[in-house]
């Protein structure tokens, strides 16, 4: 966000022949920003290779093999410059539907993306972040469902995939229980575990649990985020006379803000003293709320600061 000129991936339509070639040259960019910048994780656009599983589209469905040279190109700098790549797949990828073609269709989307972490040649940390899915009415069904679902994935799929708890649905609770019965590998979400959590887990030893289920050697994933406290501003039209105007609501709780409150962020950190995962900021302003969120550490909670190597005590 910081810089308009670096696209996430190659956005045009079908008609145009767009490729995940195109993708990974503004990938090349922005690996550069990022390392100009200190920034060590990049979430990658879960439409880097446009049109690649789309059923209707056949011509686009070889372009991750097509891109094998360029892909390892990509994967070799990320290596290079210490950056920690990852997917986090569409809300659209579903693995505990009762609809057996939906999780077709998200398991072919999810082979796909393991297919590019693989031809990058990324290590176990390149991981593809998905949520558990829909309950369809019934959470214990919903969550066992996801859990058979498990056997049945290709191992490339199985090797990358990553579990995170929701806002709405599925609590940290249940992410858990579905690790006991899998060892698939969890996502603490700061946000999700205020917003969703009906068994009032404890927030460090829910972090501790879930940093460990990831093997020795290999850094979990934390993700971070403030909810939006602004009002919203909608537009409505007046049924009687047509006229267009606007009105202020109240935001909606789950949703990110713009930027991270530092006093919120310095508390978390305190809670979590000693625990060691990398956190992914999932703020709307991106990498702008990133750099504001570094100078606010540094002003409000020094001692945090020199944690992250930005000033302070020692």
């Amino acid at each position: 966000m910081g810089r308009d000129d670096l696209p996430s991936n190659d956005a045009r339509r079908s008609g145009s022949n767009p490729h995940l070639k195109v993708s990974l040259e503004y990938v090349d960019r922005i690996l550069d920003y990022c390392a100009e910048n200190g920034i060590g994780l990049y979430r990658m656009s879960s439409d880097l290779a446009p049109y690649a599983t789309h059923p209707d589209l056949p011509q686009f469905h070889g372009m991750v093999r097509e891109s094998g040279s360029e892909l390892a190109a990509v994967g070799a700098k990320a290596r290079a410059l210490g950056l920690r790549l990852s997917f986090h797949p569409s809300q659209f990828i579903v693995l505990n539907s009762p609809d057996p073609s939906l999780v077709s269709r998200s398991v072919w989307d999810l082979a796909s993306q393991a297919e590019m972490l693989d031809l990058m040649g990324l290590g176990p940390e390149a991981v593809l972040v998905i949520h558990v899915g829909g309950t369809y009415g019934d959470v214990a069904t919903s969550r066992e469902r996801w859990v058979r679902t498990w056997e049945t994935l290709p191992e490339p799929v199985r090797r990358r995939l990553v579990l995170e708890h929701d806002d709405l649905r599925f609590s940290a609770s249940d992410t858990l229980w579905i690790h006991e019965r899998t060892g698939v590998r969890l996502v603490f979400d700061h946000q999700h575990f205020w917003c969703l959590n009906p068994d009032g887990l404890d927030l460090r030893a829910t972090v501790l649990a879930m940093v460990g289920t990831w093997p020795l050697g290999e850094v979990a994933k934390v993700h971070y985020s403030s909810p939006r406290t602004q009002f919203l501003e909608r537009r409505v039209v007046d049924k009687g006379t047509g006229r267009k105007g606007s009105r202020l609501v109240p935001p909606v709780t789950t949703g990110h803000a713009d930027f991270v409150n530092p006093f919120e962020f310095a508390q978390f950190l305190s809670s979590v003293e000693g625990v060691a995962f990398d956190v992914m900021l999932e703020a709307k302003a991106k990498d702008v709320a990133l750099f504001r969120l570094r100078g606010d550490v540094v002003r409000y909670a020094p001692w945090h600061g020199s944690r992250f190597g930005l000033g302070g005590p020692a």
